[in-house]
C-alpha cells in the first residue's frame, strides 16, 4: 500500500502520496546498462547521475526509477487532494512501460526532469526546476522594475533557460538611492542570493532602501556541498561582483531614463553570476525591438569588445521581427556572426501550427524562450520533453511512444510552483512542448515524406491524449503540446543528432566541457583528450570521437534553404509552439540571409543563424578523417563511471551549439 510522504512542504500541495514501482519489475533492470550513444554513458554519469542517501552515486536504472515514480507520485497527489479516481493497477501497468520505454530511449524527459524529477526538492519548493523554458517581459518596470530582473535569477539558479526583453526601456527614471541606516544579512539559499537583488535593484526607484552594508558571511564556502538542489558552493563572491556590477549599470544613469542597454546588462550581469555560482551554462536570451540601433548594436565586436568578453556573452541577442518588414541591414549583421536571431512574435500569437488557419490562442505570448521553441507569456514556464523517432522501428510505435511522453510532461504541470505570478499563467495554459529529436537520423532510416507524415498524424494523437487525461485530472487541456527543442545533453545519452539539426560530419570530435572532477583524471588516464576549458578558468574540455549513426549528409552539404524548409514544414505539420533552429550557411550564402527571411516570415515563428566557418577555440563539434577518428578510438581504454556524480553540471539548461557558444 502507497504511503503518504510527510515532508516540510514550501508550497501549498501535500501531503505528498508516494507511488512505488514494484522491487520485481526493477530486479529486471537493476545493475545492467542500457545502449549508450558514443559519449552517452560519461555524459550521463557526468551531468545527471545523483548522490543517494548512503553516498553513492545514481546508476541509470535507478534515475528511471526515481524519474518514473516522481511522474507517478504527482499523479496521485493530484488525484487524492481533488478526491479523483486513482486505479494503482493501472498506474502500475503504465508506470512500467514508461519505464521501459526511457530505458530502451523511445523518449526521455529533459535534462531538468533527469536531474530533479522525484527529488524531496521538488515536493518542497515546487515544480520551477523541472521547467526547461521561461520568459519575463519588462513592459511592466515601471510599476515593478524588478520583477523581471529577479525572475531571471530565480529561474535560472534552479536551471531554466530565461528569456527577456527591452520594451521597458525609457519607461522609468532612476533615483539616487537612498541608504538605510542597517546591514542586510544574506541567507545561504537561493531566496537568499534574489532578495539581496532584488533590494539593491528596488532602491533605484525608490521601492527600497539600499543597505548601508551587505554581510555575506552565512554563505557556505566555495566548495562546499549544496544537498537540497545538488552540487557544490561558489562561496559568495560572485554575488557580491554581481552586486557591484549593477551599481555600476544604473548610477551612471541616475536622473535618467533607463536605457535597453542598461536592461540587457542588468540581464547579463545576472546570468554571469548565475553561471559563476554553479548553474554552469545557464541559457539567456533577449529580444529587442528592430529598430533599436542601441540594442543591435551591442554584442558588435568593434564597438563592444570588452562589454562582450565582460558580460554580453550571457545572451543570444534577438529581434521582435515584423512581417514585412526590410531585412537588410539586420540579415547584414547576421551573416558576421550570426546575430541578431528572429521572432515573429505575431505569428506565434495568431497561429498553432503554421499550416492550420490562425487560432489566436496565443495572443498573450510576449516572448521566447532562450533556443526560440517555446512562445511565452511574461512569466510563464513549460517543460519539455524529447522523442527518439530515428530509435523507433515503426509509427504504430512511436504514436505508442508519445503517450508517455505526453503523460510526463503533463504530469509536471500538475505541481505548482513557489511564484504565485507563474503559477497564474501555467496552471491556465498548462503548456508543455512533446519534441522530437534526431529528425535528420529519422529521415534517413525512415524517409523524409513518411516521418513527416509520422508528425502529422502524432500532433492529432497527443491532442486526443490531452482531452482524456486533462478531463481524467479535472484540469484546462494543453493551451500548446508540440515543439522541437534543439537538445543537447540529453540527444547525447542515446547518440542522436540534436533536434532538427544536420551532423557536423560523419566522423568528428565532440567536445564536452567538465567542471572540477575527479572523472577529468580518470578520462585522462583512459586516453581522452583533455585540456583547459581557454574559456572558462574552472573548466575543462575533453575531445570524444564519435561515429555518426543513419548518416547520410552533414551540415555543410546541405544548403540553408533545405535547412529552413525542413523547419517550415514541422512548424506546419508538428509544432504548435515553435521550431528552434539554428540554421548553418556558409561564406557564399550569407547574402541569401535576407531573402530568405521574406520568403519564411510567414512559415516560421523564429530562427537563428550560424557561420559554418568561425575560428571558436574548442569547438563543440569538429571534423576528423576516419583515421582520425581510427587513431583516437584505438588510444582508449575502457572506463568504470560508477563512483562519480553528476553534481558538477546537473543543472545546466541546454549545450546545443548556439546555446553554448
Amino acid at each position: 500500500m502507497e504511503e503518504k510522504k510527510n515532508i516540510d512542504v514550501h508550497i501549498r500541495w501535500g501531503p505528498v502520496s508516494e507511488f512505488k514501482l514494484t522491487d520485481k519489475f526493477i530486479e529486471q533492470y537493476e545493475g545492467k546498462e542500457p545502449e549508450w550513444g558514443p559519449i552517452g554513458k560519461v555524459v550521463y554519469y557526468r551531468t545527471y547521475s545523483r548522490q543517494t542517501e548512503n553516498n553513492r552515486t545514481e546508476e541509470y536504472w535507478q534515475t528511471l526509477r526515481r524519474v518514473v515514480e516522481g511522474t507517478f507520485t504527482i499523479q496521485k497527489t493530484h488525484c487524492d487532494m481533488l478526491g479523483l479516481p486513482w486505479n494503482q493497477m493501472k498506474a502500475q501497468k503504465s508506470a512500467q512501460i514508461m519505464y521501459n520505454k526511457m530505458w530502451e530511449f523511445k523518449f526521455l524527459p529533459p535534462g531538468r526532469g533527469l536531474w530533479a524529477m522525484g527529488t524531496d526538492y521538488i515536493y518542497q519548493h515546487g515544480s520551477a526546476a523541472l521547467n526547461n523554458c521561461g520568459f519575463a517581459s519588462t513592459k511592466d518596470i515601471a510599476t515593478d522594475f524588478s520583477g523581471p530582473f529577479i525572475f531571471l535569477m530565480d529561474m535560472s539558479m534552479l536551471g531554466v533557460g530565461v528569456g527577456g526583453d527591452t520594451k521597458g526601456a525609457n519607461s522609468v527614471k532612476i533615483k539616487q538611492p537612498k541608504i538605510g541606516d542597517y546591514t542586510f544579512v544574506v541567507e545561504d539559499s537561493r531566496e537568499g542570493w534574489v532578495k539581496l537583488i532584488q533590494t539593491i535593484i528596488d532602491s533605484y526607484v525608490g521601492a527600497d532602501v539600499m543597505p548601508k552594508t551587505i554581510d555575506y558571511s552565512k554563505i557556505r564556502k566555495k566548495g562546499d556541498q549544496i544537498k537540497g538542489f545538488g552540487g557544490t558552493s561558489s562561496g559568495s563572491k560572485p554575488l557580491e561582483e554581481c552586486v557591484e556590477n549593477i551599481k555600476e549599470v544604473l548610477d551612471p544613469l541616475v536622473g535618467e531614463l533607463i536605457t535597453s542597454t542598461a536592461i540587457v546588462d542588468i540581464f547579463n550581469y545576472l546570468g554571469k553570476c548565475v553561471v559563476a555560482g554553479n548553474i554552469r551554462r545557464s541559457a539567456e536570451i533577449m529580444l529587442g525591438d528592430e529598430t533599436d540601433l542601441e540594442f543591435l548594436s551591442l554584442k558588435d565586436p568593434k564597438l563592444h569588445k570588452k562589454e562582450l568578453m565582460d558580460r554580453r556573452w550571457a545572451s543570444n541577442n534577438s529581434i521582435i521581427a515584423t512581417v514585412g518588414m526590410n531585412y537588410s541591414k539586420t540579415a547584414e549583421m547576421t551573416a558576421k556572426n550570426g546575430e541578431p536571431g528572429y521572432l515573429w512574435l505575431q505569428n506565434a500569437r495568431e497561429y498553432s501550427r503554421m499550416g492550420d488557419a490562425p487560432d489566436h490562442i496565443d495572443s498573450l505570448v510576449d516572448g521566447v524562450n532562450p533556443c526560440g521553441e517555446q512562445p511565452l507569456e511574461s512569466y510563464e514556464l513549460c517543460n519539455l520533453v524529447e522523442t527518439f523517432p530515428s530509435l523507433h522501428e515503426s509509427k504504430e510505435e512511436f504514436l505508442d511512444t508519445l503517450k508517455y511522453a505526453y503523460m510526463y510532461a503533463k504530469s509536471v504541470t500538475l505541481l505548482p510552483t513557489h511564484n504565485l505570478r507563474t503559477n497564474a499563467v501555467m496552471l491556465r495554459n498548462r503548456r508543455i512542448g512533446t519534441s522530437m529529436s534526431g529528425v535528420i537520423q529519422a529521415f534517413t532510416r525512415h524517409g523524409k515524406r513518411n516521418l513527416l507524415s509520422w508528425a502529422e498524424v502524432g500532433y492529432t494523437r497527443i491532442l486526443e491524449l490531452d482531452k482524456v487525461y486533462s478531463r481524467w485530472l479535472c484540469v484546462p487541456e494543453s493551451i500548446k503540446v508540440t515543439t522541437i527543442k534543439p537538445s543537447g545533453t540529453v540527444s547525447q545519452l542515446p547518440g542522436v543528432t540534436p533536434g532538427i539539426h544536420y551532423p557536423h560530419s560523419e566522423y568528428y570530435i565532440r567536445n564536452v566541457r567538465f567542471g572540477e572532477s575527479p572523472l577529468i583524471e580518470t578520462l585522462r588516464q583512459s586516453g581522452y583528450v583533455v585540456e583547459k576549458d581557454k574559456y572558462d578558468t574552472n573548466a575543462f574540455v575533453v575531445s570524444f570521437p564519435v561515429k555518426e549513426k543513419y548518416f547520410e549528409r552533414c551540415k555543410k552539404e546541405v544548403s540553408l534553404w533545405e535547412q529552413l524548409e525542413n523547419a517550415a514544414q514541422l512548424q506546419q505539420l508538428w509544432s504548435d509552439n515553435a521550431v528552434s533552429v539554428t540554421v548553418t550557411f556558409a561564406k557564399e550564402e550569407a547574402t541569401s540571409i535576407k531573402y530568405a527571411l521574406e520568403l519564411y516570415e510567414k512559415r516560421l515563428k523564429s530562427v537563428s543563424f550560424l557561420p559554418i566557418e568561425h575560428d571558436y577555440e574548442q569547438a563543440p563539434y569538429i571534423e576528423i578523417s576516419k583515421e582520425k577518428y581510427d587513431s583516437m578510438i584505438g588510444k582508449i581504454k575502457k572506463i568504470k563511471l560508477k563512483e562519480f556524480s553528476g553534481s558538477d553540471e546537473g543543472r545546466k539548461y541546454c549545450d546545443n551549439e548556439k546555446c553554448e557558444l
